[in-house]
């Protein structure tokens, strides 16, 4: 690009990687980029920088995928996505190229300033080859930092942060036990072995006593889980048990367990037997996400007790139900146990006695969250005109646009902007409901929710569209709606 190309708008991207090679600083490509801007006719109105991310999955890039969506949004706010290197844009070269056509169809080119490619097609070639170079080097880096990391466990080292029980010692890197923390697991397991086969049991007992995990929290169900399961306690090292990206637990054949340097807490005879106990008394681990499925209540009964959400058990046992998820933790003292075809039934009762009663209806009047995101989107809409009408000022200033074409352009930005303000309007000054509008809004529900053709994602949307939030009164089997007008 020359000084008689068309003016363009532009935003940066720029991410230092969590791997240990040598690479420019934030500051550094920010000025590397913000100089080249400025040699070629592009106006950098956005800088999106993530330090320390690997560059290996977008979706763990939440700069990335917010300049992704912004980019090829409706006001078009970029012509150009500027990069140090295309390294720095995508490690994956699948993930580049799909994100990359992405861009090209709302008609967003990527650039590194680094590595200059030609137009056409064979410049499209030495992309690819570049960004192939790229994702072999990224492999081979993760392949010797994992062989590492495997040699290190075989021989009894360290990879991570010591567990609860124990203390990293900075002199010689191997962990010392804490006698009070010990005390705490020793009691973990004995009473799992020979007493109360229930983790949530044990959460809930050590919590009543007023002991706390390793950040000072309340003990959870799972955490003793791991506690238990944890070879660490009988003296060794376990390494290689989930997968990194999503956390999930790895098949035991692909764990590296090796005899460490450090004491031993519990017996490998309690152990054992802890382990065979848990085979018989819990199921396997699930993947997170996977244990309970999605219902159009998800999310809206709480808890009188604690008011958490009641969590939904699996849909594949005769009678599914609700149940306070912090009392699943150990950490609620009162079960809220219903069964959802019950809570279904006491929702719908409710409604037709709350529309045929002679009282009137209570509720608040506020806006739901579609109207606040769409007031938000609004907002945003509005700043982006600011930014076209900086712009465009700017281009007239510069002499690229005439007087005639900055008039066109403004007129069209300021018709624009008189469209978002009165929507905004509308948004907060909304119609006051009344209470007739209202029962007619909760027949409507109360329909919908027992139809047997409705979806579940009609009968969420008209839940949603009157009520915040259930609350359940176990003692009294009875339900509680917190109703809310959505003008």
């Amino acid at each position: 690009m020359n000084n008689s190309d068309s003016f363009r708008t532009a935003c940066a991207y720029i991410r230092v990687s969590t791997d240990k090679q040598e690479e420019l600083s934030p500051d550094a490509q920010r000025r590397l980029l913000f100089d080249y801007a400025k040699k070629n006719n592009l106006l950098l109105s956005d800088v999106y920088i993530e330090n320390g991310i690997s560059g290996k999955k977008a979706d763990k890039r939440p700069e990335f995928l917010k300049m992704i969506g912004t980019a090829k949004s409706k006001e078009h706010p970029y012509d150009v996505i500027l990069v140090w290197k295309y390294s720095r844009f995508a490690r994956n070269q699948e993930e580049s190229i799909v994100y990359k056509n992405l861009l090209k169809k709302n008609n967003v080119d990527v650039i590194s300033i680094s590595e200059p490619v030609v137009d056409g097609p064979f410049g499209a070639l030495i992309e690819r080859i570049i960004e192939w170079m790229d994702e072999y080097y990224s492999i081979r880096l993760s392949g010797e930092v994992l062989r590492g990391m495997t040699e290190n466990a075989l021989r009894g080292g360290y990879q991570s942060a010591a567990p609860f029980g124990y203390k990293t010692n900075r002199q010689t890197g191997i962990p010392d036990i804490v006698p009070d923390e010990a005390a705490v697991v020793q009691r973990i397991f004995d009473i799992y072995a020979y007493k109360d086969p229930s983790f949530i049991s044990i959460a809930r007992q050590l919590n009543d006593m007023g002991y706390k995990n390793k950040k000072g929290n309340n003990f959870e169900a799972r955490t003793i889980r791991y506690i238990l399961e944890n070879p660490f306690y009988t003296g060794k090292v376990r390494w290689n048990r989930q997968h990194h990206e999503d956390h999930t637990i790895k098949d035991p054949s692909e764990w590296i367990i090796s005899e460490g340097k450090h004491e031993p807490i519990v017996s490998e005879e309690l152990f054992d037997l802890v382990q065979t106990r848990i085979k018989i008394y819990t199921l396997p681990y699930q993947p997170r996400g996977k244990v309970a499925e999605k219902h159009w209540l998800s999310g809206m009964v709480k808890c009188s007790c604690c008011g958490s959400t009641l969590g939904l058990s699996s849909m594949n046992v005769p009678y599914p139900y609700l149940q306070c998820i912090k009392y699943s933790k150990g950490q609620c003292q009162k079960s809220h146990s219903i069964v959802i075809t019950k809570m279904i039934s006491s929702i719908i009762d409710f409604l037709y006695e709350l529309y045929n009663s002679p009282d009137p209806i209570n509720f608040d009047e506020l806006h739901d969250e579609q109207s606040d995101s769409r007031a938000s989107d609004l907002e945003k809409r509005l700043d982006v005109i600011a930014k076209k009408e900086q712009r465009i000022r700017q281009a007239y200033i510069n002499e690229i646009d005439t007087l005639e074409e900055y008039r066109e352009n403004k007129a069209i930005l300021v018709s624009e902007r008189e469209a978002v303000e009165k929507e905004l309007e509308t948004l907060h000054h909304p119609h006051t409901i009344t209470d007739a509008e209202m029962r007619q809004r909760i027949l409507d529900v109360a329909n919908v929710l027992q139809s047997d053709t409705a979806s579940n994602a009609e009968k969420r949307s008209a839940l949603q569209s009157i009520v915040r939030k259930i609350t359940f009164y176990k003692e009294t089997d009875s339900i509680v709606l917190d109703l809310v007008s959505h003008s």
